[in-house]
């Protein structure tokens, strides 16, 4: 099945996944106008009243963008919805993305027909993130356009499934949109997740080396000196199993060899440690050499593909 023609406009087959208090509007608008989706959680608009006023901005300056650029139109933008009970702001951020008309509603930690029957009324689509086939399954049932398969390795909230087993078992019976996650920091990895069967690849922690991010200096050059043995898979911190930085961790004054289990019915996804203090990041940061600005990662990125891409004709 094609990909929906919004995604069109992408000079490069990538999302730029949304990063708790990391995706700020300047991310977002660099990662679109240099030619991926970018995206943000709408809880990093605080209060609820600023998500309005950033997607104001978004619209607007892709808008002049694209007026100025013509044979170079940015891509779309997405906005993160987090469809946990726990959530107080769900309906509120969505009557405010349906202001807006956002083209593309990630969801995550739970699936709702009605939420996807909303955005498909504003003409958007919706892409689920699952950590196994047994969610992807449920996400499409209730409505879901696409799936986003957070495999082994993601920064943040991930799984542990192995990507070629994960995005084999649902190509298998799911021919719609596809996304892949996990440890994806390099071209060569992007022309790899659609080798496996995925349509677009899911990179997170190396947009938090940018000169755009909102993230403290430390945390920037913790991304730019780790590697996949200084990350940490653990639920304490949210009740929900996610890869850190080993060092932020230290940093608590916590022995990241010894952390306890969380109780998951507990779940709390904005706290102070976790993401302010508790610093979230895959295992792919090894690829990642220095802060810089978005527009320059993604030409590298776009340069490794297009070499990785020759290399198989």
């Amino acid at each position: 099945m094609a990909l929906p023609p919004l995604f069109d406009r992408l000079r490069l087959p990538v999302i730029g996944s949304p990063l708790f208090i990391i995706s700020v509007p300047d991310l977002v608008i660099a990662q679109c106008k240099a030619g991926i989706v970018g995206s943000f959680p709408a809880l990093n608009a605080r209060p609820q009243s600023l998500l309005d006023e950033w997607l104001h901005r978004i619209t607007e300056e892709l808008a002049a963008w694209d007026r100025a650029n013509p044979n170079a139109p940015s891509a779309p933008f997405a906005v993160n919805q987090i469809v946990h009970r726990s959530n107080d702001r769900l309906e509120a951020d969505l009557h405010t993305c349906a202001k807006w008309k956002v083209p593309i509603v990630i969801t995550s930690l739970g699936a709702r027909p009605e939420l996807n029957d909303a955005v498909h009324s504003w003409g958007g689509i919706t892409l689920h993130d699952v950590i196994d086939d047994r969610f992807a399954h449920k996400a499409i049932e209730k409505g879901a356009d696409g799936l986003i398969l957070v495999a082994t390795g993601a920064g943040g909230h991930a799984g542990v499934l192995n990507p070629f087993a994960f995005v084999q078992e649902v190509r298998d019976w799911f021919e719609g949109p596809l996304i892949l996650s996990g440890a994806i920091a390099t071209g060569r990895a992007v022309l790899a997740a659609q080798v496996l069967g995925a349509d677009l690849a899911y990179i997170g922690s190396p947009f938090i080396a940018t000169d755009e991010a909102n993230a403290v200096d430390a945390y920037k050059q913790g991304i730019v000196e780790g590697r996949a043995s200084d990350i940490v898979y653990s639920n304490l911190f949210t009740g929900v199993h996610g890869n850190y930085l080993r060092s932020s961790i230290v940093a608590a004054g916590l022995d990241p060899d010894k952390l306890p289990e969380s109780d998951p019915s507990a779940m709390n996804f904005g706290g102070a440690k976790a993401w302010k203090e508790i610093w979230g990041s895959g295992q792919g940061i090894g690829a990642v050499t220095a802060v810089e600005p978005a527009v320059v990662k993604i030409e590298r990125l776009a340069r490794e593909y297009a070499a990785a891409k020759a290399l198989l004709n």
